[in-house]
């Protein structure tokens, strides 16, 4: 069963979730930050299967957050590398994962993210560059960007949506 394409709607998250919001992308540049970057790699710490696998790569390749590098000619054998728009992506990693250790880690946290200058854990947190604030700060909140169009706006704009434009 083919799922809709959000590509073409103006939620930027919605975009963003057409090129990543498949589980198997996520893990696969988790683990291409990781230093991964065969096929045989990806297949074999994933244990995803192998038609799954070509696939998802054929896919962050096409949305440019892969490249696709011929290492070998006999056999014929490709790596996978980050491209600058796949590397800020790692952000986003960062905070699924302090998002995860906060609420889904019972038994510990795993993994986490430390200063090598100091060896202590980090704690990850989104922040406005000019103010240094936290995005979870309420003087932020969402409103529509220049290209919004008028539905955008109408969910956007500070009034509260009616039962159509939730639909």
């Amino acid at each position: 069963m083919k799922h809709k394409s959000f590509g073409n709607m103006q939620c930027p998250i919605a975009r963003s979730l057409e090129r990543v919001g498949e589980w198997w992308s996520i893990l696969i540049l988790r683990d291409a930050f990781n230093g991964l970057k065969r096929f045989d790699e990806f297949q074999t710490n994933l244990g995803i299967a192998p038609a799954m696998l070509t696939r998802r790569l054929k896919a962050l390749v096409d949305a440019g957050l892969l490249e696709k590098h011929r290492y070998s000619e006999h056999p014929p054998r490709d790596e996978y590398l980050l491209t600058p728009r796949g590397r800020d992506f790692q952000p986003v990693l960062i905070a699924l994962m302090a998002w995860g250790n906060a609420h889904f880690t019972p038994e510990g946290k795993s993994v986490i993210v430390v200063d090598t200058r100091t060896g202590r854990e980090a704690e990850p947190v989104m922040v406005d560059r000019a103010s240094g604030l936290p995005l979870s700060d309420p003087v932020f909140r969402k409103m529509p960007g220049p290209a919004a169009d008028e539905r955008t706006r109408r969910r956007h704009g500070g009034r509260p949506a009616t039962r159509e434009q939730r639909q």
